[in-house]
């Protein structure tokens, strides 16, 4: 036994050898996440063909078309006359409203039932 003196020394788990049932863990784990890591190059390579069918050729061409239209016609077309004064306050109105919706409560009903 050790004396009462003595101070008893801690072995430090990382230099602890492991033994055979922790390296076949250890193995186990590789092997795993070996097979983990084709399963993602496998999956990655799966939405790779998915995503380059994504669009079709038309509606690629379709896309193409509107961006050139966008880019051009605002070139070639005369100025418009500013819009009424009226419908410049729309997206003020829809901001007042996105910010209201955005902190209102989740659920309407309870709040309305415990100011009855």
């Amino acid at each position: 036994m050790e004396s009462e003196g003595a101070t008893r020394q801690r072995r430090n788990p990382l230099l602890v050898r492991p033994n055979n049932a922790s390296k076949r863990h250890l193995h186990q784990y590789h092997h795993r996440h070996q097979q983990q890591q084709a399963n993602a190059d496998a999956n990655a390579a799966d939405k790779k063909v998915a995503t380059s069918n994504y669009f079709s050729i038309e509606a690629f061409l379709v896309l193409v078309f509107l961006t050139m239209s966008l880019l051009i016609l605002p070139l070639v077309l005369p100025p418009l006359p500013p819009p009424p004064s009226l419908l410049l306050l729309l997206p003020v109105c829809l901001l007042i409203l996105l910010v209201l919706l955005a902190f209102m409560p989740t659920d309407v009903r309870s709040m309305a039932s415990s100011y009855l």
